[in-house]
């Protein structure tokens, strides 16, 4: 059991207890599929310009061509960073996993290099191409490149130990009426079904000692040294309701009960209730 102290803490510390609804994933998968085919664009683009290059098209000219083919490069490289940090914002990954934090956050800047990078390596070694075209598409194809780079990255990602902490200060500001400043598009729903939840349990736990409810729930604690159950549990009244007789329970607010993994609230609150000593045996 924890102290108010540490109780606390875990509600500021990494949770992880924030997960992207089905909408979300929906939204995110759509979104990443559209920033692949633009992607997959950009680099046709620029296979397209090596070949042409190769054939020693820009020899004597046509550097017009070699530019439309680097700008529809940087359009396509930036139109699927911009998809794709759209998709990030529906699900972000987990800072946990410094690795796959750093590539879904940082791969438009990735993608934009491999698009720009080889085609401008061959440009400026071509002995062969007109140096005019060179120097001025060169010059050109350096500053859509760095361009597309920059705006491919992620300064700040979204991560889902931020919409975590951001969940749960939406649903204190739910539960204390205040305004919800927190509660973005993206935590609001998960949030709400905190304050729910909490809203009926305190309804349920109204005793005459304690005309107000509470906001104090129970459920089987995580394994030893996991942070959180693998998965969902169910949340209850008290300690001693038959579903948790003989399991290692904990307890907390509705907030770090999400926060474990307990996301359920039990469906037996007259029963619990009774078992509880919160209404008169029947």
């Amino acid at each position: 059991m924890s102290d108010k102290k540490s109780a606390a803490t875990e509600e500021v510390d990494v949770t992880k207890a924030w997960e992207a609804t089905q909408d979300q994933q929906g939204k995110a998968k759509k979104l990443r599929i559209f920033a692949g085919l633009s992607w997959l664009l950009a680099i046709g683009g620029e296979i397209g310009a090596i070949v042409l290059l190769m054939k020693n098209t820009f020899d004597q000219g046509n550097m017009a061509l070699l530019i439309g083919l680097l700008v529809f490069i940087a359009v396509f490289a930036i139109g699927g960073s911009m998809l794709w940090k759209a998709a990030n914002k529906h699900d972000p990954a987990s800072k946990a996993d410094k690795a796959k934090f750093f590539f879904q956050n940082q791969l438009g800047a990735i993608i934009t290099l491999i698009a720009f990078l080889p085609l401008l390596a061959l440009i400026f070694m071509d002995k062969d191409m007109d140096p005019e075209t060179k120097k001025i598409a060169g010059g050109v194809g350096v500053g859509l490149a760095a361009l597309a780079t920059v705006l491919g990255v992620s300064i700040d990602p979204p991560s889902t130990e931020q919409y975590t902490q951001d969940m749960n200060a939406c649903a204190a500001q739910i539960k204390a009426k205040q305004p919800t400043t927190a509660c973005s598009p993206h935590v609001a729903e998960q949030a709400k079904e905190i304050a729910r939840d909490s809203e009926t349990v305190a309804e349920a736990t109204k005793s005459a000692a304690n005309p107000n409810g509470q906001d104090v729930v129970y459920w089987i604690a995580p394994k030893p040294g996991e942070e959180r159950s693998s998965s969902p549990l169910v949340f209850h009244l008290c300690a001693e309701v038959s579903p948790l007789r003989g399991k290692k329970v904990t307890q907390g607010s509705v907030t770090e009960a999400y926060a474990q993994n307990a996301t359920r609230l039990t469906k037996q609150i007259k029963m619990e209730q009774r078992q509880c000593g919160l209404v008169p045996a029947e």
